[in-house]
């Protein structure tokens, strides 16, 4: 019995091949845009949206450790702490969605959270951490990818950036990582908004009466959509872009890194 345990338990946290998969993309691609092989912009394509996916998963996985923390043992058995994207609440919601938000205008927006069973954790205050600890790993992720450019660690003269006839003095590593840091950012100042369906609003909903939960509910699976037509097709587009900016300036990045990497990314334009 301690055995069969044991080893259902070290399955339950087993890391996915399908992780795996991406963190080799991300590695392999960051190696071959710092070695300058290969076609540059595919490159930081490959790099950008694989590094997006890795954020994903530990986002997703943040709930879901949290969440078991907390007192719902489900999360095991539903392959949450494998890091498989495939296991994720609803891969649609998850994972295409917010790539597919990132391509059409380079905007990141995280996808629907993993199922918790609401009813094993007592507590509001568990409640609030599951739903911030998704937001927290977007913010650890912008720290770390914000450090890496301004301490210039991959940015190589002998490397430049390259747009048709136009080459910058930036490498190309430095700008995907920068337009990475964008994502992230921009990813966790939305979802910590107080949005139905978003995580922020996963923070305070406990503490909110059931007659307002109740009322909110039905508007909860278009949170994410409205924020990002807001995002493509208004004046709350630029506000975001000035306020990351703003944080970029505080890690001594410049915030045009944001533009190269995104026309970078963008290799269908051409």
């Amino acid at each position: 019995m301690t055995y069969a345990s044991t080893g259902q338990r070290s399955a339950e946290n087993r890391i996915s091949p399908i992780f795996l998969a991406l963190a080799a993309i991300l590695l392999a691609s960051g190696w071959a845009l710092a070695a300058s092989w290969g076609n540059m912009r595919v490159g930081v394509f490959l790099f950008v949206v694989s590094g997006w996916m890795v954020s994903l998963c530990l986002h997703e996985y943040a709930h879901a450790r949290t969440a078991l923390a907390g007192g719902d043992l489900t999360v095991g058995t539903k392959g949450y702490l494998t890091l498989n994207p495939l296991k994720y609440g609803h891969v649609v919601l998850s994972f295409v969605l917010p790539v597919v938000f990132v391509i059409m205008g380079g905007i990141g927006l995280p996808g629907g959270a993993v199922y918790i069973e609401r009813d094993r954790i007592a507590g509001r205050l568990k409640h609030s951490l599951i739903s911030a600890a998704g937001p927290l790993v977007n913010v650890l992720f912008g720290v770390v990818t914000l450090v890496l450019v301004s301490g210039g660690w991959f940015d190589d003269p002998d490397v430049p950036s390259v747009l048709g006839e136009y080459a910058f003095t930036v490498s190309p590593l430095p700008a995907a990582l920068a337009f990475l840091a964008y994502l992230q950012v921009t990813a966790a100042i939305l979802n910590l908004l107080p949005v139905p369906g978003l995580d922020g609003y996963g923070i305070v909903e406990p503490w909110l009466s059931y007659k307002v939960r109740r009322a909110v509910a039905p508007y909860a699976p278009y949170g994410m959509l409205l924020l990002f037509a807001l995002m493509w097709q208004s004046q709350v587009g630029q506000w975001m872009y000035d306020l990351v900016s703003g944080i970029f300036d505080l890690f001594g990045v410049d915030s045009r890194y944001i533009g190269l990497g995104h026309e970078l990314f963008s290799f269908w334009k051409d």
